[in-house]
């Protein structure tokens, strides 16, 4: 697998607002599904759309920024009482032929939800505090550096879960809260949401 091609799709997640990790933060064990989230969500240009996945309790995530779409499989887990979305995405899309891609890894990224109903409200692991927290710490948890100053976690799910539940308490662990509305309900896991009014 082509290295260089590996650290520029993570440096892009890191840089997009994330902290990349190469295992999800559920099992199949842990993995639920929750209705509410079915349908479309919006703050500010930015549109949400979650609709049932074919697999068992996954979702098809499309998230349209500045009218550019990118679409991931989203899987939701509880931890110690809390909700959090796995990201993942289904395929980079980049306008390169099929070799590149294939030299290019995808990585899932951990969102905390703090609200479902009336607004999905949500926030990102700060990767700002986790870059200081790895440094000062380097054995808590497995990882690795882009560049030195990027993390991108290496660690299992088992740890991984057992991590965010001795942290997701921390206030600084946490960005700012994305808060989006509500704007089309699906009205059965068998329905499409419809496009939202223009």
């Amino acid at each position: 697998m082509n290295i260089k091609k590996i650290l520029f799709y993570l440096l892009a997640a890191v840089l997009g607002g994330c902290v990349p990790s190469l295992h999800p933060l559920y099992s199949d064990k842990d993995v639920i599904f929750e209705e509410k989230l079915l349908g479309q969500w919006k703050e500010g240009d930015n549109i949400w759309t979650f609709e049932k996945g074919a697999e068992p309790n996954s979702y098809d995530l499309s998230i349209m920024i500045d009218e550019e779409d990118g679409r991931f499989k989203a899987h939701l887990t509880k931890i110690e009482g809390k909700l959090f979305l796995d990201l993942f995405p289904e395929e980079a899309e980049i306008n390169a032929n099929d070799y590149y891609k294939m030299h290019i890894l995808p990585a899932h990224s951990f969102l905390k939800i703090e609200a479902v109903d009336p607004n999905l409200v949500i926030r990102a692991m700060n990767p700002d505090t986790m870059k200081e927290l790895l440094k000062n710490n380097p054995d808590i948890l497995k990882h690795e550096f882009i560049e030195s100053d990027y993390p991108v976690l290496t660690a299992s799910t088992e740890q991984l879960r057992k991590f965010m539940a001795e942290h997701m308490k921390d206030e600084k662990f946490f960005g700012d809260l994305t808060n989006l509305e509500r704007i089309v309900t699906a009205k059965s896991e068998d329905e499409k949401p419809a496009e939202p009014n223009k």
